[in-house]
């Protein structure tokens, strides 16, 4: 078998530089809450590819039904030949999603291809240009979701100009907002779209009800409905970016459920199908049928591979529980991580919801960022044996986020590794 090592030394004359790896070894399989190299070595799991492998990586229902699809066919393109399993996972996802409203859905391979729809179908049902985000935003890396996204490095640096009409106000970030409530934070957000944009011009409010790549930060009780309750007033349409905290990752089918918040239009990716690329935008019906027929669309969006997958990964989560798994996990893993901030004045906050959940780390004493100290914790669980991530604007926090049925043996193995990994 080809080594890890043969196959960096192949990828470094074959793959763009551009595109980078967290971990320098090649995967052979993977499973439950492990990954295997081609060598044999075992990681436990504690990123999901980035929130997708909620229901693992080779989970049964859905290499069941992979297998049965590609037998009958690969592609036909929706948009010329169309196919049961399409209209069948948008009739899931209009069930699941939050509103008891009567809703439409639109299928797409990426979470920044449907955002950018997201944005297309706002703009074109409201007849507005402008669209507002917030800061420590992440919502993909076309020229229109760069533009969304706050980050400058890696995701934005060079890449411009981007395009227009996108406005940034500030996030709800409790450890450093200085003590301002949900409504503060909303208020104040409020305010500078008034006076700077008006309102009467905004098309979409596009928010993370959790941010992801931002640092995992979940806004003050109150924030989300403050500004849900705005954009109702000024006929907003509320966006909620739910492509990493969707499908049971929080608790909840999704993460504005925690709050009762009903989004316009919810924006969905990664945990939809079990690893395979397949991306949504649902909501109201009024607005999803306002586009014009042609409007929306992709050659592969929808693939039915990747909708076969889909169903079978919505059974698991129904079957397995897997909304009271993540619940589960939050509740070991939050205490654990708390023990370690105990005794660690690195670490400035524990947060996050289910089993999406995060370390912010400072010098002590401080809220200045320590992004070296984050890397190299990081870099220390990827040699003892477990893959974590990094994330936020100030590079200083680790997140976690293990497949939704990792046992609990694999799970309080991880968490003994980042435990001896802070010292």
């Amino acid at each position: 078998m080809t080594s890890s090592e043969e196959l960096h030394k192949r990828r470094g004359a074959a793959v763009a530089r551009g595109v980078g790896s967290t971990i320098s070894s090649y995967v052979d399989h993977a499973g439950g809450g492990t990954i295997t190299d081609v060598e044999g070595r075992q990681w436990i799991d504690f990123a999901a590819g980035i929130a997708v492998a909620n229901v693992g990586n080779s989970a049964r229902r859905v290499v069941e039904a992979v297998k049965a699809q590609v037998e009958r066919f690969t592609h036909t393109c929706f948009m010329v030949a169309p196919y049961e399993s399409y209209v069948a996972v948008c009739e899931q996802l209009n069930a699941i999603t939050p509103g008891d409203f009567e809703k439409r859905s639109a299928l797409f391979n990426s979470g920044a291809e449907a955002v950018e729809n997201a944005v297309k179908i706002a703009r074109h049902a409201t007849g507005r240009p402008a669209v507002v985000v917030f800061d420590h935003a992440y919502h993909g890396r076309t020229n229109l979701t760069m533009a969304l996204t706050a980050k400058n490095m890696p995701y934005k640096h060079r890449f411009g100009p981007f395009a227009g009409e996108i406005y940034r106000v500030p996030m709800s970030y409790p450890l450093r907002d200085g003590g301002l409530s949900g409504a503060e934070a909303a208020a104040r957000a409020i305010e500078m779209v008034e006076k700077q944009v008006g309102a009467e011009n905004v098309a979409a409010l596009l928010i993370e009800p959790i941010q992801g790549e931002g640092g995992f930060v979940v806004p003050a009780a109150g924030f989300l409905p403050a500004l849900r309750e705005w954009a109702t007033a000024a006929g907003v349409v509320f966006v909620a970016d739910e492509i990493q905290t969707g499908f049971c990752r929080t608790g909840q089918w999704f993460a504005c459920e925690h709050e009762e918040v009903v989004p316009d239009l919810i924006t969905l990716a990664k945990g939809i199908a079990g690893g395979l690329p397949l991306a949504a935008v649902t909501g109201r019906a009024e607005l999803m049928d306002a586009v014009h027929v042609g409007g929306l669309g992709g050659t592969y969006g929808g693939n039915p591979i990747a909708c076969a997958a889909a169903l079978a990964s919505i059974e698991t989560m129904r079957e397995l529980e897997l909304t009271c798994a993540a619940q589960r996990i939050e509740t070991v893993m939050a205490a654990r991580l708390r023990t370690i901030a105990e005794r660690d004045p690195r670490i400035a906050e524990v947060r996050g919801r289910g089993a999406m959940l995060a370390v912010e780390l400072v010098q002590p004493g401080t809220l200045v960022p320590d992004p070296a100290a984050t890397a190299a914790i990081s870099a220390a669980c990827h040699a003892a044996g477990l893959l974590t991530l990094t994330c936020g604007t100030y590079g200083n926090v680790l997140r976690f986020l293990p497949p939704l049925v990792i046992s609990d043996d694999e799970l309080a193995r991880g968490l003994d590794i980042l435990d001896a990994a802070f010292g």
